[in-house]
């Protein structure tokens, strides 16, 4: 583990525990203004920004981060650049629930850094202390909070009705949402279930933990298809697209890249050089990650039906 990978945890370690206090109380939920990207910015995210503002002031002066609420900040010329969620799950997290999670992931300086220039990536559970780490070329880990390992669990399953997965839906228009994924919805409802738990990071590591089989979030997908539905998915985000942006799963999708486990764009293309600083509309990526590589191409198909069927309302 690099020098790099070890501050990393460090300030995930810092900001887990300057938030948990907080989890579930009425405070926390609270609102203190608009982050850059256009979402609610709560009480606790103002919470975490301040320490991670002044952690990076103090230990880290040489290198810069982008941060959700705050954009880019720190060195002008830096030595490395974190991009940081410090809490991907506020909602959860103001309920006290267990799916939030510290992400921070790390890139090289350069004028324009991809998801595939990604270094290293970490995520911690606020609630639990659970912790995921990985290093490009070099692996994963996944730790409790006591150190014991978690064990690396991918489902086999290869079929779409038996299948735990969870999606993006906050800020997202739902029946459109619901019509394109009206077969998956479906065909898992019985035999399966699918989940809204709020949080990509806890989503996508529960697919190394086995817990779940899937993580499917294709909203910019449907707006590149269907530009018509801009305008609801802004209609609902209070003017702004609220989709996956790069601090939402730069770290977890290291994770899956090291851990060997498909997580791609909608259409099954790879993530790679998307651009990491930044979160507006045009930085968002449409996700699918699974546990195998069988039940992605199925995943990958579904989506794709979903999004051609798609109609405008007459």
């Amino acid at each position: 583990m690099t020098d790099a990978t070890d501050s990393l945890i460090d300030l995930c370690g810092r900001l887990r525990e300057a938030v948990l206090p907080s989890l579930g109380t009425h405070a926390a939920r609270g609102h203190a203004g608009v982050a850059v990207g256009g979402d609610v910015t709560f009480s606790i995210d103002e919470q975490a920004e301040a320490l991670l503002a002044e952690h990076m002031r103090e230990r880290l002066p040489t290198w810069s981060f982008y941060s959700e609420d705050r954009g880019l900040q720190g060195a002008a010329d830096p030595e490395l650049i974190l991009i940081v969620d410090p809490i991907d799950g506020t909602r959860p997290a103001a309920a006290g629930f267990e799916m939030a999670c510290v992400s921070i992931a790390a890139v090289p300086p350069g004028p324009a850094p991809t998801m595939g220039d990604v270094v290293a990536g970490v995520i911690q559970e606020i609630k639990n202390g659970d912790l995921f780490v990985a290093e490009r070329g070099a692996g994963f880990r996944m730790t409790r909070a006591d150190g014991a390992e978690i064990p690396f669990l991918p489902t086999p399953r290869a079929d779409l009705e038996s299948i735990f997965w969870t999606l993006g839906f906050r800020g997202r228009p739902a029946v459109i949402l619901a019509r394109v994924l009206e077969e998956l919805i479906d065909a898992s409802s019985v035999g399966g279930c699918v989940f809204d738990i709020g949080s990509a990071t806890y989503g996508v590591t529960r697919i190394l933990t086995g817990q779940l089989d899937a993580y499917v979030d294709i909203g910019p997908a449907i707006i590149a298809a269907h530009p018509w539905t801009e305008a609801e998915f802004r209609r609902v985000g209070r003017g702004a697209v609220l989709c996956n942006s790069p601090y939402d799963i730069a770290a977890a999708y290291l994770l899956c890249k090291e851990a060997g486990l498909p997580f791609g764009d909608a259409d099954g293309a790879s993530l790679d050089d998307r651009l990491v600083l930044g979160s507006d509309a045009s930085y968002q990526m449409a996700t699918v990650a699974s546990g195998n590589r069988d039940l992605q191409a199925l995943l990958v198909e579904c989506v794709q039906r979903g999004i051609a069927g798609l109609r405008r309302p007459e």
